[in-house]
């Protein structure tokens, strides 16, 4: 009876996921065999409805059958991976003087010291049961909870786009994954449908799941900690994935294995002393978000310039010890973009200085960044209170640095070195294979997934690497099996026609993509994430295409968008960025309507002394238009690269291209024309009344 009972309990496609890797811990229940039931359950309640049913056996029958439900739910979906309350709050961490400019602070902090953030670890597993037994829906949790506190647990609602549903943010540390975690993605993702439920690569080396409800996203936060991975404090005010080599343990120029450091920094930031789960209440009140990042070698792969703290391996000049000379404070946001400075600090590449440094910039940085100025409270702001000097001076003061070894900063090479690719085949110091793969605007569907994890496993035992490209490798391939690599389906397909401007992403994979659609980056854009002004990923693979085809680049030619300010495509590191903005084009009746647009930057570079682009290039999209609309970006663009990165059109297509650089030309001069006409006629009625 108690089965019969049960079998309206269907296993979900994510509880599912997560059962994978567990089902040695669980009663295992046959999802066929019960749905059979099921037809035998609803015939049984129709004779249950029939008159001569008594009503109170039809209560005391029905809340048997309620009671059993949540009994099998609670057997489904245990709170395995966090289940103790933390012993400790991120409120009891902060200083009295802390607390109380957070207590004046902005609405944030506030929500902060209502409900601690660490509470949602546990919270978050009565929500999602309430949910599954109908108790209460989303929209019942109290919103300060779904669209702020739930980021503390890795889960970001999509309140603006899909309600009700999650982006998840990962910690993928330095960049490596497997091909189960892989096929675990896929399987999290896959009951919210082809539209929402994908799969991102991030400019962070990481991974982001699209389309959870909550009970989805609790049950794929307990199978990631069973894979050994985690989502927790990923989101908001936290410190997020930390990036390394993405060659490491395979490079010919490695100065450092990044991969240990990369796994001690997370366990500081995600890992409770005191119960050993996930989630430490001792970062769950920062001020802001933090990034961190540590760099294997000279190519800068993880971009030190635009992280907070950026350790830069750097032999010692006299000893001929390796360490890492650490620069802070580099970041992205809306109001400012600021470059990483060096702070004349220089310390042995070991856990202990890396984590000292870490833990000691973290400690000032939540106590004393700004509480009231959200855009103000980013850690260069604090640095450039003290003053580089008294920075270093107060840094090396704190308690995590005492016994640790702290030097000056040590010189840099001076040779000469040039930035390595990682898309195509490069050969390893083992005499194997790295393999570099292209993935569309770093989009992956549930299908592509899989296929990536059946190729990680034929191929490079199972590895993953994450780039900030938004791309993979697949390492270690042994050189008789790179011919069948690079003549797998999965690699070899042309995607569907791009032209129609359709919001369509081809799912293409590449090991030779091509010199522009190659190395094109894009953030989420407006399609799922609130903040962005524009569309960008079908956008970017669209026109990169096409660029492609219309012109020839003598090297790779780095392509970055971004929907908003906040920059999470990073455009001012990319050749020409484009970030989302205002622009007009004349309609068919003459008259300048807003489009989509963008704003362009020109000339950012990355590797070893790579240097930010922090100014717009001012220009129209062409002779009919103010700014520079989406639609007329290939020929902008063509023309960028002509004049400023040896880009040579193709002979089919000079001819268009001319006429549209004179017809532009003579546009903008006629512009400029009528402003000077306009300034001189309001010079002169200016004069006139004196």
């Amino acid at each position: 009876m108690a089965r019969l009972m049960a079998s309206c309990f269907i296993v979900s496609t994510a509880a599912a996921a997560w059962l994978k890797p567990m089902r040695s811990r669980l009663h295992r229940l046959d999802t066929v065999s019960m749905m059979a039931e099921e037809k035998v359950e609803q015939g049984f309640w129709s004779k249950m409805r029939s008159p001569n049913m008594p009503a109170q056996t039809v209560h005391d029958l029905n809340q048997h059958l309620t009671e059993t439900r949540q009994e099998l739910t609670r057997l489904q979906h245990p709170r395995f991976s966090i289940s103790i309350p933390k012993h400790t709050t991120g409120t009891s961490y902060l200083p009295a003087e802390t607390l109380s400019r957070c207590d004046k602070g902005s609405q944030f902090e506030k929500i902060k010291l209502t409900k601690d953030t660490s509470k949602m670890f546990t919270q978050m597993y009565d929500d999602a049961e309430k949910i599954r037994s109908d108790e209460i829906t989303w929209e019942d949790i109290d919103p300060l909870d779904v669209n702020t506190r739930y980021k503390w647990t890795g889960l970001l609602h999509r309140a603006k786009k899909h309600p009700g549903t999650f982006m998840m943010r990962l910690r993928c540390l330095n960049g490596i994954i497997t091909s189960e975690q892989m096929r675990f993605f896929a399987d999290s993702v896959e009951p919210a449908g082809p539209d929402l439920g994908v799969i991102d690569i991030t400019t962070r080396q990481n991974i982001q799941l699209r389309g959870l409800t909550l009970p989805m996203g609790v049950d794929v936060i307990d199978g990631l900690h069973a894979l050994n991975l985690t989502c927790v404090q990923t989101g908001f005010d936290n410190i997020r994935n930390m990036v390394g080599n993405p060659l490491a343990g395979i490079d010919e120029n490695e100065m450092v294995d990044t991969r240990p450091f990369c796994n001690m920094l997370n366990d500081l930031v995600t890992l409770d002393p005191a119960t050993g789960e996930r989630g430490n209440p001792a970062y769950c009140n920062l001020g802001r978000k933090f990034n961190i990042c540590v760099s294997g070698g000279r190519d800068d792969f993880e971009h030190t310039n635009i992280n907070d703290i950026g350790y830069q391996p750097c032999v010692h000049a006299n000893t001929g010890e390796m360490g890492f000379n650490v620069v802070f404070g580099g970041y992205m946001s809306i109001k400012r973009v600021a470059a990483s400075i060096p702070c004349g600090i220089w310390i042995p590449a070991t856990m202990e200085a890396v984590r000292a440094i870490a833990e000691g910039t973290l400690r000032i940085f939540r106590d004393e960044g700004d509480r009231s100025d959200r855009q103000k409270a980013r850690l260069m702001w604090i640095i450039e209170k003290y003053g580089v000097e008294d920075w270093r001076k107060k840094l090396l003061e704190e308690p995590a640095l005492q016994g640790i070894r702290v030097e000056n900063q040590q010189p840099e090479p001076t040779t000469p070195y040039e930035r390595r690719e990682l898309i195509g085949v490069h050969k390893q110091p083992n005499g194997k294979f790295r393999v570099g793969v292209h993935v569309s605007v770093g989009r992956v569907s549930v299908d592509m997934a899989r296929e990536i994890a059946d190729l990680a496993d034929k191929y490079s035992d199972g590895e993953i690497r994450l780039t900030v490209e938004q791309n993979f490798l697949l390492p270690n391939v042994n050189e008789s099996e790179l011919e069948s690599l690079l003549n797998e389906p999965a690699l070899n397909r042309d995607g569907p026609d791009l032209e129609n401007g359709k919001l369509i992403i081809s799912g293409k994979l590449s090991v030779e993509p091509g010199n522009i659609y190659g190395h094109t980056i894009a953030c989420t854009g407006n399609q799922y994430c609130g903040l962005a002004m524009i569309e960008t990923k079908a956008s970017a693979e669209r026109i990169a295409r096409k660029l492609d085809n219309l012109i020839t680049t003598p090297r790779p030619l780095r392509i970055h968008w971004t929907g908003c300010p906040n920059s999470c495509g990073q455009v001012q590191a990319g050749d020409i960025g484009l970030m989302g903005g205002p622009a007009k084009k004349m309609n068919a009746e003459g008259k300048m309507k807003a489009v989509p647009g963008v704003k362009v930057f020109v000339g950012g570079t990355i590797g070893e002394h790579g240097k930010l682009q922090l100014d717009t290039t001012e220009m129209n999209g062409g002779a009919d238009s103010d700014g520079v609309p989406i639609e007329d970006l290939v020929p902008v663009l063509t023309q960028i690269i002509v004049d400023r990165f040896d880009g040579t059109v193709k002979p089919e297509f000079e001819e268009e291209q001319t006429s549209w650089r004179i017809a532009r030309e003579h546009a903008d001069a006629a512009k400029v024309a009528a402003a000077a006409a306009k300034a001189a006629a309001k010079k002169a009625r200016a004069a006139a009344k004196t």
